[in-house]
C-alpha cells in the first residue's frame, strides 16, 4: 500500500464546528436547547396560502435575520437557499475557530448536499419566462436556479477557494456530502471542509408533495408528523440547513480545538426500486448498514444509538424499524434509537441538521427524544417523551431516500 492510501485510511477526520439554522432554532445554543428539550417547530404554515391543499402542517424557519450573517453587498444576489447555506457555513466558521485569509483559504471548501435547490426561484423564473418572455426574466434570478448556488454564494460570501462540490441525491443528498468531505480530507485535498445540507419549503414544492400524497394526512386522521408510531399518516416537510466543519485530527490538535467527534467511515448502497417509492423491504439497508460497519472495523454490539431517517410514512418507518430488528435481533446490546423529523420535519437534505444534532449529542452525552411516538408500531429502543443522558461512544446516521439510495455514516467519541 502506498503512502497516500496509506493516509486515507488511517486519517482521523473530527467535527470542529457547528452551524444551524433550522426550523427549531438559529445557531447550535438554541436549536440544541430546544431539541434535547423534546420541543416541535411543527405548526400552520404561514409563509404561503395552504387553504386549497389537503395539508396545512410545516416546520418552518423563522427570526432568521440574514444581515446578523451575510454583506449586504452580497445579499441582494442571494435567494433563501443560499442565505441559509451562507449563514450556517458562517456559524460553523465561527464556531471552529477559523480565521479565512490569504494564506489558507485555498485549502478551505464546502460540500453542500441539497435535494430540490430553489424551487422559489425556479418556479418565479420559469412563469415569467413563459409569460412575459425572456426579456422580462430579472438577470439576478438566473443564476440561483441552478443546483450549485447555494454552495456557490456561500464560498464568495466567506472566501473559500478550496473544493467546491454540491451534491444532489434526493433524500441522502447531504449524507452523502458529509461523506464525500470525509473521504476528501482523509485524501489531504483540503485542511478544512464544511459539509451538510439545505433545501427550503416553497409553496410549489407543498404542493408537488400532496399531490404524491407523501404529506400527513396521507388517507385519515390527526395531520401530524408520528415517527415509527401506530397511528403515523405521512410526513411533514420542513426546511433548513445543517452544516459541520471538517478536519482531520492532527490539524484539529495543531489548533488547540477538541472535536465534538470523529467520524470513522460510511456506508452506500441501493436496491432498485421507482424514483418515488420508499424501500420495499430490508434487504438493500441492511447491506449498507453493513458496509458502515466493515469500513469502520466497528463490532454491532458498539454501536449505541441510532439516529433515523424515519419521518412518519407508513412504509418507510415500518421497512427501518424492521431492518433494526433483524440486524440487531442476535446483539448482546440494543441501540437507542431517535428521529428528529417529528421536530423538525423532512426537508429532504435534513442529513445536515441530524448530523449538527448527533454531533451535539456526542458532546453532551445526551439524546432527544422522538417527537410525536406515543406508540411504537414495533418493540425497539425508542427514546420517548423526554431527553436520554447517555455517554454515546459510538451511534450512526442513518440516511434512507425514496428511489432506494441509502448512506449511514458512524460517529464516534
Amino acid at each position: 500500500m502506498n503512502r497516500n492510501k496509506q493516509m486515507e485510511n488511517t486519517q482521523h477526520v473530527v467535527v470542529t464546528g457547528i452551524g444551524t439554522v433550522t426550523p427549531l432554532g438559529i445557531g447550535k445554543e438554541e436549536f440544541g436547547e430546544r431539541l434535547f428539550s423534546g420541543e416541535t417547530a411543527i405548526a400552520e404554515i404561514k409563509s404561503f396560502d395552504t387553504s386549497t391543499f389537503s395539508s396545512h402542517l410545516g416546520a418552518e424557519v423563522t427570526n432568521f435575520n440574514p444581515r446578523d450573517f451575510i454583506s449586504v453587498k452580497n445579499m441582494r444576489r442571494m435567494d433563501k437557499i443560499s442565505l441559509m447555506a451562507a449563514a450556517s457555513a458562517r456559524l460553523a466558521l465561527e464556531d471552529a475557530g477559523i480565521k479565512i485569509t490569504e494564506e489558507n483559504r485555498d485549502r478551505v471548501g464546502i460540500i453542500l448536499g441539497t435535494a430540490f435547490g430553489a424551487t422559489d426561484i425556479t418556479v418565479q423564473f420559469l412563469t415569467t419566462l413563459f409569460t412575459q418572455g425572456p426579456a422580462s426574466v430579472n438577470p439576478l434570478l438566473v443564476p440561483n436556479t441552478v443546483m450549485n448556488a447555494a454552495a456557490s454564494h456561500t464560498s464568495i460570501e466567506l472566501g473559500f477557494r478550496g473544493i467546491n462540490t454540491t451534491i444532489t441525491h434526493f433524500a441522502v443528498s447531504a449524507e452523502n456530502a458529509i461523506a464525500y468531505a470525509m473521504a476528501e480530507i482523509r485524501r489531504g485535498t483540503a485542511d478544512f471542509i464544511f459539509a451538510g445540507g439545505v433545501d427550503i419549503l416553497s409553496k410549489f414544492f407543498y404542493e408537488s408533495l400532496t399531490k404524491f400524497h407523501s404529506l400527513s394526512p396521507q388517507n385519515r386522521g390527526k395531520e401530524a408528523c408520528r415517527p415509527f408510531d401506530e397511528e403515523r399518516n405521512g410526513m411533514i416537510a420542513g426546511e433548513g440547513c445543517g452544516i459541520i466543519c471538517l478536519e482531520s485530527l492532527q490539524s484539529a490538535i495543531d489548533r488547540g480545538r477538541k472535536p465534538y467527534c470523529e467520524i470513522q467511515g460510511a456506508g452506500m448502497g441501493s436496491s432498485p426500486i421507482k424514483p418515488n417509492e420508499w424501500p420495499q423491504n430490508t434487504d438493500g439497508i441492511k447491506l449498507t448498514f453493513g458496509r458502515a460497519l466493515k469500513n469502520t472495523d466497528s463490532a454491532i454490539n458498539e454501536i449505541q444509538a441510532i439516529f433515523a431517517a424515519a419521518n412518519g410514512d407508513k412504509i418507510l418507518d415500518a421497512v427501518e424499524a424492521q431492518t433494526y430488528a433483524e440486524i440487531f435481533a442476535l446483539a448482546e446490546t440494543k441501540p437507542l434509537i431517535t428521529s428528529l423529523k417529528g421536530a423538525t420535519g423532512e426537508s429532504f437534505s435534513g442529513g445536515g441538521i441530524r448530523a449538527c444534532a448527533l454531533a451535539l449529542s456526542m458532546e453532551k452525552n445526551v439524546l432527544p427524544p422522538v417527537v410525536g411516538l406515543t406508540k411504537p408500531a414495533q418493540p425497539l429502543p425508542f427514546i420517548i417523551g423526554e431527553k436520554k443522558v447517555l455517554e454515546i461512544k459510538k451511534a450512526v446516521l442513518a440516511g434512507i431516500s425514496f428511489g432506494g439510495t441509502y448512506a449511514y455514516l458512524i460517529f464516534s467519541k
